[in-house]
């Protein structure tokens, strides 16, 4: 990118030139080309029909909105070829040149195509024909937006004639609709009259089959109030007249079974009917003035006195006459009863027969009604007709109904040409011919010269300088490893791949010395490659190699490996787990992940931010050099204890998109549970520790993690011990590590 300047400088002529004649081209087209004028008229669409003109139910379905489909459908009627042929005459285009170049005289070329049979005779078409495919691709009609109103848009080189054009089309259109809807209303008139008359002659025969049945079989309606038949009717009122007289009978029979009760308790006197009687009222007042003297002369005289004899003579005589009365009324009140009593059975006579005919009538109603139906339905069909025929015919007129769309604006007389647009077409014409003329000095320069060296091609897609160095594996020798893909996360990354060597780094001097580089980067680079080739050295001091090759040929549950350093004491003359991370990084792509980190970090954000769902990979991962790094974080680690499906996404997703991830453990007396929560997903656990194989701590924190279920526990100590090691060995010696457990 930086030669890119100099090189078109350079190559200023190869880019002039055919800017220039592009410009010049696209100027003399832009002058030369007829200009072509382009006229607008938009139609909307609509029901124009008012409300009197149309029944309920064409009101009804009017209320649904004309929808996209309808307005697309409308526009190809508009660019239909009967209309196309129609505003061809009324436009009178045959002839016209820019529409008829055929008409012209044929030249001598096409004479004698003509006379082999090569060519055919224009004339022969019909003129019409031959303008009409010529106004369609003139012609544009579109819906404007999601909404009911179409475009028409027509083109030609005389701007009046583009106006016109527009504005007779959709002229057309309108006329089109106005005679759509005048032929359906005169083809439902004609249609209507042809079976009115023969669904007069069924109606007229429906309801004569109705009389007759009913006359027939004595089915005579009763008033036209009710609407039943009469047997129904007498039958209701037999009936009635039955009720009547059992309440008659019913109360007949009640007085006179009172009466005689009364009669025989010597109550006569209390009875209503004898009680109304002037005879026996006035013989009820002497009993009364026979007993009042009776009841005065027993004062004086005793009851064997010829007074009160006669006097209680007298009272019994009263008391036989009233009775004597009360039992004549008893007697007619029992007549009465009798007689009750045979209307009734006359009456419940009357009403057996009645019913039997009502029932006999029953399944002749039965057909009555079913013919009844039949003459309803015809009737109310032919009723529906005339209806339908008096709209249709009164819609069967010019101009009756008026089309279901009007223009709301006319094309005018356009005064700027649609084609050619000058200004546009040279500014792109120029744009466009720089642009590939300055392509294609680019492209000969790439395809003439090599390009940069692979040493220099990009940044290491892990955010850092791109690993060199290493083997086969970590520790090996000869090969220089780069990640071929770019990292995502959390989604779980595809299996690591490694390409390149010491030899690609050696060999990538050699063209960057050939294309210019200048002789520092050229050394650089050779002594990059020369890096890579030598062996890595321990960091820190410490002989790593055997305790690599422990882990290397360890288990392996992803694509790459996990490995949990458990620091047990604090190390003055050097950090393992921050070495192994840096040996390891010398040969692949190495992430280290702090668990518990100092104090003074508390406020970088790290693991506990991720696992909390407060930070995403990019927010926590740093870069240091060739190795990768995540810090402890910002939260308390009590989050990795209470998250432990994340935390185990998270170790998964790390170990899917590095060659080698080192967590870092400082053992303190509150991280036993974190250390039985990784172990589990560790390829290796190591224990960094210089006590003695019979210690109890060690010995507890090797069965905790090999209780878990780590894939392989190790314990490294310095050799033969960190203190003995500083006194006995050289200063220039690298410590050497110590595998005691496995």
């Amino acid at each position: 990118m930086a030669e890119l300047p100099g090189l078109l400088r350079r190559s200023w002529a190869w880019i002039l030139l055919p800017t220039l004649a592009a410009a010049v081209a696209a100027l003399a087209f832009v002058q030369l080309v007829p200009p072509r004028y382009t006229a607008e008229a938009k139609l909307l669409l609509e029901s124009r029909d008012p409300a009197f003109a149309r029944t309920a139910q064409e009101r009804a379905d009017q209320a649904t909105p004309i929808d996209e489909q309808a307005v697309a459908s409308q526009a190809q009627v508009m660019m239909s070829r009967d209309l196309a042929r129609e505003a061809i005459r009324r436009l009178k285009l045959v002839g016209n040149p820019e529409f008829d170049p055929e008409a012209a005289p044929p030249g001598p070329l096409r004479q004698a195509l003509m006379l082999l049979g090569l060519a055919r005779n224009p004339l022969e078409r019909p003129a019409e024909e031959r303008v009409l495919d010529t106004f369609l691709e003139r012609l544009l009609v579109y819906p404007a937006g999601k909404s009911r109103i179409l475009t028409v848009e027509f083109r030609s080189r005389d701007p009046d004639l583009a106006a016109e054009g527009a504005n007779t089309v959709a002229e057309l259109y309108l006329g089109s609709l106005e005679a759509a809807k005048v032929d359906t209303a005169r083809y439902a008139s004609t249609w209507l009259g042809g079976n009115i008359d023969t669904l007069r002659r069924r109606v007229t025969e429906a309801e004569a089959k109705v009389e007759a049945f009913r006359a027939k079989n004595g089915l005579v309606s009763g008033s036209a109030g009710t609407g039943q038949r009469l047997t129904s009717q007498q039958l209701s009122e037999l009936s009635t007249q039955l009720s009547q007289a059992r309440t008659i009978q019913a109360d007949l029979a009640g007085r006179v079974k009172s009466i005689k009760e009364m009669i025989k308790d010597g109550r006569a006197f209390e009875i209503p009917d004898v009680a109304n009687n002037e005879l026996i009222r006035r013989t009820i007042e002497n009993r009364i003035t026979v007993r009042a003297q009776l009841a005065l002369e027993s004062r004086t005289l005793l009851p064997a006195h010829p007074r009160i004899k006669e006097l209680t003579a007298q009272v019994g005589e009263l008391d036989a006459q009233i009775r004597a009365a009360a039992e004549r009324i008893g007697r007619t009140l029992e007549n009465d009863a009798r007689i009750a009593a045979s209307r009734v059975e006359s009456l419940q006579a009357a009403v057996d027969g009645q019913r039997d005919v009502v029932v006999k009538g029953n399944s002749s109603e039965v057909e009555l009604r079913a013919l009844e139906r039949e003459a309803k339905a015809q009737r109310e069909q032919l009723e529906s007709y005339l209806s339908r025929y008096r709209e249709a015919a009164a819609r069967d007129a010019e101009s009756a109904t008026p089309a279901d769309a009007r223009i709301v604006s006319r094309a005018v007389r356009p005064e700027q040409p649609s084609f050619p647009k000058k200004l546009p077409t040279l500014g792109f014409a120029t744009l466009l011919a720089f642009l590939l003329s300055s392509g294609a000095v680019i492209g000969r320069r790439l395809l003439a010269e090599p390009g940069l060296p692979p040493s220099q091609d990009g940044d290491a897609p892990w955010g850092g300088d791109a690993p060199q160095g290493g083997g086969d594996g970590p520790g090996g020798r000869g090969r220089s490893w780069r990640r071929t893909e770019p990292y995502s996360f959390p989604e779980a990354m595809p299996p690591n791949r490694w390409e390149g060597g010491a030899a690609a780094n050696a060999d990538a001097a050699r063209p960057a010395a050939q294309a210019g580089m200048p002789a520092s980067e050229a050394s650089a680079t050779t002594d990059l490659g020369a890096r890579a080739a030598a062996p890595a050295p321990d960091p820190a001091g410490f002989a790593l190699g055997p305790l690599v090759a422990r882990l290397g040929s360890g288990p392996r549950r992803a694509a790459g490996r996990t490995v949990l350093v458990v620091e047990t004491e604090p190390r003055r003359d050097g950090d393992l787990p921050d070495a192994l991370a840096r040996h390891l990084a010398a040969g692949a792509a190495t992430l280290m992940v702090d668990l518990n980190g100092p104090e003074e970090e508390a406020d970088e954000a790290g693991l506990t931010d991720l696992v909390a769902g407060e930070a995403t990979f990019q927010d926590v991962i740093q870069a240091t050099g060739s190795l990768q790094r995540i810090a402890t974080g910002s939260i308390d680690t009590q989050v990795l204890l209470d998250e432990p499906e994340t935390l185990a996404a998270t170790v998964e997703a790390t170990a899917e998109a590095y060659a080698w991830v080192v967590f870092r453990l400082r053992l303190a007396p509150d991280v036993l549970a974190l250390l039985a929560h990784l172990a589990p997903q560790m390829d290796s656990v190591i224990l960094a520790s210089n006590a003695s194989a019979d210690d109890a701590e060690l010995g507890e924190l090797f069965g905790l993690a090999e209780d878990a279920g780590a894939g392989q526990v190790l314990v490294a100590q310095d050799r033969p011990a960190r203190r003995a090691a500083a006194i006995e060995a050289p200063a220039e010696e690298p410590m050497a590590l110590r595998l005691t457990a496995a």
